[in-house]
This record gives C-alpha cells, structure tokens and sequence, in this order.
C-alpha cells in the first residue's frame, strides 16, 4: 500500500539535515523576515564599503602631509583610530548575516539530528543574551557615560561615537534571532553550512 507523499507545507516536508529553500512552516514570517534582512544587509554593505573607503582616505592623507608635506595633519590620527572601531563593529554585525563568526562544528556535526537542531538553537541564543548584555546595554552606559568627552581634533564627542556598539548589538541580535526562527521554521540548517570560497577568502 502506497503513501501519499508529504505536503509542502507540512512538518514533514524538508529532508533531515539539509537546508530547504522554504521554510516548511511560519512561510508569512520567514518571508518578511527575509526582505528585511536583504535591505539590512544591502545597508550593511554600503556602509561598510563607504567607512572603509574613509578610513583608506584618513590614512593615506595622515601620510601625505607626513612624508610629503613634513606635518601630519592633527585630526588624521583621530579620525582614522575611530573610523577603524566603527568599521571593525559594523562589520561585525555583516559577518553575522551569513553566520560567519567563528565555530568549531566539529563535535555537533557528531550529533543526531535533534541534538544538532538543539545545540544551533542554544548557541545562537547565547549569541542573542551574550550581545545584549554586553553590545546593547553595556553599549550604550559607556556611550552615555562618555557623551560628554571631547575629542581635541573632532567635532563629536566619545559618546556619540560609541553608540555604533548598541546599534551593532541590535543587528546581531536581529540576525540571531532570524536564524534561530529559520532552524525552527526548517529553513536555515542548525550549523552553518561550508563554503568552500569563504574558506579560501
């Protein structure tokens, strides 16, 4: 006696282990979920092309006026000490979109199925509780503790500068829970899946 096959949309439908193009279920969230993180990462992207673009410009000015001019301009050393933090935490927050940070996936790989669906669940909750803590709400005491410090060559302050920490906190926790949703919708797989031209990168 034959059996019907699995509906689409039903709990069954997405092979154990591999990673299906659909969610097998919450199909309406998953969706709207996917075109907002497409528009934060194309932002995501933009912003870190436009601060890497400055920081290459900061630098090879701070040397011209060293090397060429024999008087490094005052502000460059500033500007390009910051510039490099706001780049290193917006980055940060891209790298999670494609579940880039570093794993050793070694041992869950060794897990049934359930326990792989466990540990990814537990670990990007600890990413989402680790990030809040310590981006979001530690980032933001620091930026108001130092709202008011003056930088001696620009026309912001320390504190305004720190608030890329919670706002890149936020992202993270975005892309947590995203994936954390996807490996329960049966969209994302539990670990993240290799990519041989990552690695090479």
């Amino acid at each position: 006696m034959s059996t019907a096959p699995s509906h689409p949309g039903s709990d069954d439908a997405a092979p154990e282990g591999v990673s299906s193009p659909e969610p097998v279920r919450w199909r309406p969230l998953m969706a709207g979920m996917r075109r907002v993180r497409a528009v934060v990462d194309r932002v995501l992207a933009g912003l870190c092309i436009v601060i890497f673009t400055a920081l290459v410009i900061i630098v090879s000015w701070q040397v011209f006026t060293r090397e060429i001019g024999n008087y490094s301009a005052p502000w460059t050393e500033e500007a390009a000490r910051y510039t490099f933090v706001v780049l290193a935490l917006v980055a940060a927050a891209y790298v999670f979109s494609e579940r880039g940070h570093i794993a050793v996936e070694m041992l869950v790989e060794k897990l049934p199925q359930r326990g792989q669906l466990v540990m990814g669940l537990v670990i990007e909750a600890i990413v989402t509780a680790f990030t809040l803590f310590t981006f979001v709400w530690g980032g933001w005491r620091i930026s108001q503790n130092a709202w008011d410090q003056q930088l001696s060559t620009l026309p912001v302050t320390v504190g305004q500068i720190y608030l890329v920490m919670p706002l890149a906190g936020l992202l993270i926790t975005f892309y947590s829970v995203y994936y954390m949703l996807g490996i329960l919708s049966g969209a994302e797989r539990p670990t993240p899946e290799f990519d041989e031209n990552a690695e090479a990168i």
